[in-house]
């Protein structure tokens, strides 16, 4: 699904939107239906930030509906999220997953920047270990390459990352997690 939304989104769509749009599109029904409570998104820290879904709306990914106090509804645009091939159990797992990418949880406060990028990582982690090329990772991230680099930093300040490198012969990015981090290692969904 991130592979997807880096492609379907456009490509500096914020952080937050990305995040949000992965939501969506992992909790989103056969009509391309979506409900997303609002205990949701304050546990996101997304909560009552219009922005965001003005943002999916002007990329003419999704339509919103008037918010209610307990949810919020959406329609996603998009024909290909309206003929999802993986179970709507498989999907919920992932979007649970995505808001808890063991083995690389941002700690809470982190930037929405910071959450995507952990999440990104996780997904293309492998006992301990992980690579991807820097374009994939700045696109899925819908990030410059700059920037990819300086969150991978900020992932090693906080943590979460014990060293990256940039093996400049392949543009490819590696990196290495805690020892105790990769002891925990559990693979995404889906994979």
């Amino acid at each position: 699904m991130l592979t997807y939304l880096g492609v379907a989104l456009p490509r500096f769509s914020s952080s937050a939107a990305r995040l949000l749009a992965l939501q969506c599109a992992l909790r989103a029904d056969g009509r391309g239906r979506v409900r997303l409570p609002s205990g949701l998104l304050r546990s996101m820290r997304l909560h009552g930030r219009a922005e965001l879904w003005s943002e999916l709306e002007h990329a003419g990914w999704l339509r919103c509906s008037v918010p209610r106090r307990p949810h919020v509804e959406a329609r996603l645009l998009d024909a290909d999220m309206q003929t999802q091939t993986s179970g709507r159990g498989a999907r919920a797992r992932a979007a649970h997953w995505a808001l808890h990418p063991v083995p690389l949880v941002a700690p809470r406060g982190m930037s929405p920047a910071v959450q995507l990028t952990a999440l990104i990582l996780a997904a293309h982690t492998s006992d301990s270990f992980g690579s991807a090329e820097l374009d994939v990772l700045a696109r899925l991230g819908g990030q410059s390459p700059q920037q990819v680099e300086d969150l991978l930093d900020q992932l090693v300040r906080c943590r979460l990352l014990d060293a990256w490198q940039h093996l400049r012969e392949h543009d490819e990015i590696t990196w290495r997690l805690l020892p105790e981090r990769g002891a925990t290692n559990s693979a995404a969904p889906g994979r």
